[in-house]
């Protein structure tokens, strides 16, 4: 429905141009590591980074009893198919 008013209302062009910017910037990644990659490129472009909710105020996965800090080399080799199982088993 969205998709439709926008081509309705500014042509073609910028839906797609939109949903191709929506694509690119969920594929980005950060390597696996201590940081977790923050999507704040995708947040900005949906709207999501203007809610402040509860997730963001108390749930800080650092915190948690079970954390426990990711192998970055076992992450790549993952993600080379050099290895098997998860890219970044942080919990236990």
């Amino acid at each position: 429905m969205k998709r439709k008013i926008l081509a309705n209302t500014y042509s073609s062009a910028l839906p797609m141009k939109l949903e191709l910017d929506r694509q690119i910037l969920s594929r980005f990644h950060r390597p696996p590591g201590a940081i977790p990659s923050s999507m704040i490129g995708l947040e900005a472009l949906t709207g999501s980074l203007e809610g402040f909710g509860f997730e963001d105020y108390l749930n800080d996965p650092k915190e948690s009893e079970s954390f426990r800090p990711a192998d970055m080399h076992h992450g790549m080799e993952v993600r080379l198919g050099l290895s098997r199982g998860p890219v970044c088993p942080s919990f236990i």
